[in-house]
């Protein structure tokens, strides 16, 4: 039918995986996606089974039926070369009872000569029905414009607005023992039994006079962990939270040491481009010398060598040691991630940068920096305009990224430094 094709269309990925014959998606894939200004998550699901006593089936039945409840769209499928089946047919009857906007997309449509096969699923009855290639991008543009338009649209950001900060982990962490220790109240379920949290929580903190959104999460399993059908919708919740949030605590057991789950886990917040603290949890249960705090510390920069920006501290969420250091942390790491540096004052350090190193020649030529720009904040991110921006080697950004963080004072938030050619007047 093309729906796992359709999914790495619209995140412009390959994390579905695609093939030739039906039942190929069983689990629920969640991808990044953004259309013009709109920025969402798309899920994709397995197909409706024909025959109810096929192999999974009604575990695929139930991840789909999750999914729908949780969506603020629903797309549903066809394949125009199949025409309208008997499956087809339920699932447009079950769709008109859901109050939540339904996009019927008729697939394999890869030309306008093929769009008369839109006629045999007229008797649906359903409007308006959009014909789509998922592989040839044919309709698209039509497609994805009017289903962006039904999305929640995003608050812009504004200097008043809460701190919001999520709190991610492996299950059994602390999470929810932290934040019940900075809210002063046993305000959420603290358990000792993994997996107490199924959604995200957002709860207000004051310190201080000031405010802070804290956003308490699931814990994220490694995926062959993951076997209760309700785990899974909660580690995608996990991560949606990681989108709304301008900064991820990433909580981790002092006892058990840095695990490649705990490295994972802060990828997915450095991937969405989050500001990130790691927060070394139960320190009071660690067998103290003099140098087991530095030794700690050390691990983890050496452990998470992409993100050695981000501030470690050492804590017990259970007696309380160090906790509420936690938001001067925070204060700091926020005003940094969203810092703005003014264009003149940008360039004259880019200048500096490149003078006292200059890139590699590229295929016989010099690589050429004519000026750059801060596109936006949270995190700073930085566009040089040069005249050949894939002779760029990754090594040398990173030499710019470094330069940039000493110059700018940015230590402690992550930087995006994006090369782009300029284009000829």
């Amino acid at each position: 039918m093309g729906k796992s094709t359709l999914f790495n269309r619209i995140t412009r990925s390959r994390k579905a995986l695609v093939d030739d014959f039906p039942g190929v998606t069983r689990d629920r894939i969640y991808g990044d996606a953004q259309w013009d200004e709109a920025s969402f998550t798309v899920v994709d699901t397995g197909g409706f089974s024909e025959f109810e006593s096929e192999e999974f089936a009604h575990l695929v039945k139930y991840q789909i039926m999750q999914a729908m409840e949780e969506a603020d769209a629903i797309i549903m499928l066809f394949d125009g070369r199949e025409g309208v089946t008997p499956v087809d047919v339920d699932l447009v009857q079950r769709l008109r009872q859901s109050s939540t906007p339904v996009f019927y997309g008729v697939n394999k449509i890869d030309e306008p000569r093929h769009e008369s096969l839109m006629a045999d699923f007229s008797v649906l009855g359903i409007e308006p029905l959009y014909p789509i290639s998922a592989e040839h991008r044919y309709g698209m543009g039509d497609f994805m414009d009017a289903l962006t338009a039904v999305l929640p649209q995003t608050a812009p950001e504004t200097a008043s607005d809460r701190i919001r900060l999520a709190v991610i982990g492996r299950p059994n962490v602390g999470k929810s023992s932290l934040i019940n220790r900075l809210l002063g109240d046993e305000r959420l379920v603290v358990s000792e039994v993994p997996g107490t949290t199924r959604d995200a929580v957002d709860t207000i903190c004051k310190v201080n006079n000031k405010e802070y959104v804290l956003i308490d999460t699931a814990g994220i399993r490694r995926k062959k962990q993951v076997k209760k059908k309700i785990e899974k919708f909660s580690i995608i919740k996990a991560l949606k939270s990681l989108g709304r949030c301008h900064i991820a605590l990433v909580m981790m057991d002092a006892v058990s040491g840095v695990t490649d789950q705990d490295v994972r886990i802060a990828g997915y917040a450095c991937e969405r481009g989050r500001a990130c603290i790691v927060l070394l949890n139960k320190w009071d249960l660690v067998k103290k010398d003099s140098a087991t705090a530095a030794q700690y510390v050390q691990k983890v920069k050496d452990r998470l060598k992409f993100m050695n920006f981000a501030p470690v501290s050492t804590i017990s969420a259970l007696t309380g040691q160090r906790t509420f250091q936690i938001f001067d942390l925070v204060d700091t790491v926020y005003e940094q991630y969203t810092t703005r540096v003014s264009t003149g004052q940008l360039n004259r350090i880019v200048k500096t940068i490149v003078s006292q190193n200059e890139p590699s020649i590229y295929r016989g030529r010099r690589v050429k920096f004519y000026y750059s720009a801060q596109t936006s904040v949270a995190p700073p991110t930085f566009v040089c305009f040069v005249n050949y921006p894939e002779g760029i080697h990754f090594s040398y950004e990173r030499y710019m990224i470094n330069q940039l963080r000493e110059a700018l004072g940015l230590d402690k938030t992550s930087i995006r430094l994006i090369f782009r050619k300029r284009e000829k007047k």
